[in-house]
């Protein structure tokens, strides 16, 4: 354990896995993790991964915390409304399977699980974009725990937001990034619905784009390595270091969380000569081009290189040949049956992945292929022509006995004994039923007297194959000396007459509480009153378009009101550095006059604290998707909110029917797509190899690149709802127009 300057012990932080599947959770916990991040099939940020069933989840949990170790679930996409009945039996689920924490986005989602189903612990997840001291107090309000950080945050930065909370705080220190804000980026779902915030990405941004002054992968940043910076780290006291990665294998799992837990056990002295041998480790797990990421500042300008291949792993060669029941090519790396390829179109879309279990080398059935061999690769996916082979993990040992061997979850039961020298009585709380009482005669205790520990201690060694200890009370009228034999001879007794009278199936299930509760509340919810005429709102830009109708009202950038302005829109990012001055043009805006802010990120709901404001919209890209996050809003004097850009037209109409507050739609703009603080090596109009146009536009004054459609979104009135209409980047009558997934009929995905 490291030692400050003042010799008090620096905590060693909690080492963080991914895992996405149950073999990675097996190899996370191998390899030293002290707690993990799983999914199950819906309603994660990876819905891509192999993710967790039910059972799969309880036995890992289980498996955990019998090794002392944690398990998070992670439920953390956008919910629509039509979802909310369904994500409330997940919770419900979930509360059951009793997981550390859950990790979530969305602000109903989370009320839901706040108000609902208690028991569940809720760590806000980077989805959320806390990054500064103001964010972090409405996330305490929210009621969460730990808050993981938006990973654009630099070191000192994080340092300066820690100084000011004492919530947990979770870092991501290795992995994949990015080129967004998180929770910011619509690149993917604008390309075809396939939504980042659904789980769903495409990677969008580690394709090749075309523009006039040249072509490249103008949005696909190096990956994250922060072996180095661990002792920093360490020092500003973050609870909670993770690695990113629940779209890789076992092989990646294990190296990656064997280098960071060599380094965190290492003594000072001895950190410096182990990096080499943790760079080693990290370099076997086939990820790109390592960085520090956002970190530094230094870093975040260097971050994205164009000439660089968007694409994850070690480059091994160009497809040369193809059949029709695989591929050939010469191999530039070893390569071993077991190992994972990926062949990637030249275009820099994602090409299929593979495990190699078939090869053969000049002809002839081999293990494995060395440098400058020709090998050929049974497969019977489709792949492209001169495609590139990447190597993306290595083979790794059978561990399905391993996963079958673990004990299925058994049925909890909550005991409540009560112990006098005449008797012991064990009750049941969650099952109608009996007794168990037994007649005692116990001496008062000369030494060692029975207590409350050694009572559960001792009902806890359950012999059932179903039943299991639960919560545990015990009432102990004096201190009496109870024989440890004629104790364990009570506990088997006890659980004998449990397994002969009762069925798991009788055992009440606490979580029906909760979803009760909320189906009452649900049931309870209408839409709010509007007037007769819903007057519309326009987004303005100095010296730009002119609003269509002039009695509208004109909403200017914070740092752009003026006498003309009646709304003011706060910046979707502020950090630490800049809270002071937006603090006080907030407070020049009111002293101005002005009674309306629309806050496009929580921790303007901060900053409006005390300001005399008659309407608080809030606005993309904060996401409102459901009615529960309209109620959680109004708790922090929301009066108004819009529907998230990405919801389809009946998931808005659903929205507008059930929501307390009234309901805005962005009908008219060009919405961002992505927002970086990275240096974008790219200015100006470009074009994807479909056609796609858009445009990239730096603004000096936030140091932040945004990324636009060239169409602008343009969409038909919707009864009922407040029109906003955003000329910041668009203008009137301009011919190429979209809807975004407004219109589609599969819906957001």
């Amino acid at each position: 354990m490291t030692k400050q300057k003042n010799s008090a012990p620096l905590s060693t932080p909690e080492l963080l896995a991914p895992a996405g599947s149950p073999a990675c959770a097996l190899a996370a916990f191998d390899a030293g993790a002290d707690a993990i991040y799983a999914g199950l099939s819906k309603f994660n940020a990876r819905e891509r991964g192999e993710n967790f069933n039910p059972d799969s989840m309880a036995r890992v949990i289980d498996y955990a915390h019998k090794l002392g170790r944690k398990v998070y679930v992670t439920l953390n996409t956008l919910v629509k409304e039509c979802e909310l009945t369904e994500i409330a039996e997940y919770l419900a689920e979930l509360e059951e399977l009793a997981p550390d924490a859950l990790l979530v986005q969305d602000l109903g989602l989370l009320r839901m699980a706040r108000e609902c189903f208690p028991k569940l612990t809720l760590h806000a997840s980077t989805q959320m974009g806390f990054h500064n001291s103001a964010g972090l107090r409405i996330a305490r309000e929210l009621g969460v725990t730990r808050v993981v950080l938006e990973r654009q945050m630099t070191l000192d930065e994080i340092a300066a937001v820690k100084a000011s909370t004492d919530l947990e705080l979770e870092v991501f220190i290795h992995g994949a990034l990015c080129a967004s804000l998180s929770g910011q980026c619509l690149f993917s779902s604008y390309l075809g619905g396939y939504s980042g915030n659904r789980g769903k990405c495409k990677q969008p941004c580690r394709r090749r784009y075309f523009s006039k002054a040249g072509n490249g992968f103008f949005f696909s940043p190096q990956d994250l390595c922060t072996i180095d910076l661990l002792p920093q780290l360490r020092e500003m006291g973050i609870a909670s270091l993770k690695i990113e990665g629940r779209l890789r294998q076992p092989d990646y799992v294990r190296q990656t969380v064997s280098a960071y837990r060599m380094l965190l056990d290492a003594p000072p002295e001895e950190f410096p000569k182990l990096l080499g041998e943790a760079r080693n480790l990290l370099s076997r797990g086939c990820g790109r081009k390592w960085s520090h990421g956002f970190l530094e500042p230094e870093s975040g300008r260097t971050l994205i290189q164009h000439n660089a291949l968007g694409a994850a792993g070690l480059l091994c060669g160009t497809v040369s040949e193809l059949r029709e029941n695989g591929f050939a090519f010469t191999t530039g790396k070893r390569l071993h049956l077991g190992d994972r390829v990926r062949v990637q179109p030249q275009s820099g879309d994602e090409g299929p992945a593979l495990t190699l279990t078939r090869i053969y080398v000049e002809g002839r059935p081999e293990r494995r292929a060395l440098p400058g061999q020709t090998l050929f690769v049974c497969c019977d996916k489709p792949v492209p022509e001169r495609g590139l082979v990447f190597k993306i993990g290595e083979s790794f040992p059978d561990v399905s006995a391993r996963l079958a061997a673990l004990p299925p979850r058994r049925t909890a039961l909550n005991l409540s004994v009560t112990l006098t020298a005449q008797e012991i009585a064990v009750e049941v709380l969650n099952v109608p039923a009996e007794r168990f009482t037994r007649m005692l005669d116990l001496a008062p205790a000369t030494g060692r007297p029975v207590t409350a520990e050694i009572l559960e201690e001792e009902f806890a060694a359950s012999d059932s194959p179903v039943f299991r200890l639960g919560e545990f009370t015990a009432s102990i009228s004096g201190k009496y000396f109870l024989p440890a034999s004629r104790l364990k001879a009570l506990r088997r007794e006890f659980w004998e007459t449990i397994r002969e009278t009762l069925k798991p199936e009788a055992v009440f299930r606490e979580s029906a509480v909760g979803l009760e509760k909320f189906r009452r509340q649900y049931t309870a919810l209408s839409g709010c009153t509007l007037p007769a005429k819903l007057q519309e709102t326009v987004a303005m830009k100095p010296n730009g378009a002119e609003p269509g109708n002039r009695r509208a009202i004109r909403a200017d950038r914070l740092f752009d009101f003026n006498k003309l302005t009646n709304e003011v829109i706060l910046p979707e990012f502020c950090p630490e550095s800049k809270l002071p001055a937006v603090r006080r043009a907030i407070k020049a805006a009111a002293e101005a006059g002005i009674r309306r802010f629309r806050v496009t990120s929580l921790y303007g709901l901060a900053l409006l604290d005390g300001i005399e404001a008659e309407e608080i919209i809030a606005s993309t890209p904060l996401p409102v998707c459901n009615s529960m996050a309209a109620v959680e809003l109004a708790r922090f004097g929301v009066t108004r909110v819009m529907a998230h850009i990405e919801l389809e037209k009946s998931s808005v109409e659903q929205l507008r029917d059930h929501s307390p507050l009234p309901v805005e739609l962005y009908r008219f703009g060009r919405p961002v797509l992505l927002i970086s603080r990275a240096a974008i090596p790219a200015t100006g109009d470009f074009r994807d190899g479909r056609g796609n146009e858009f445009s990239v536009r730096f603004d000096r004054r936030d140091g932040l690149t945004r990324l636009y459609p060239r169409k602008v979104h343009s969409i038909p009135r919707l009864p009922g709802v407040y029109d906003y209409y955003d000329l910041t980047n668009a203008h009137w009558n301009f011919p190429e127009t979209g809807t975004f997934n407004f219109d589609s009929e599969t819906g957001w995905l």
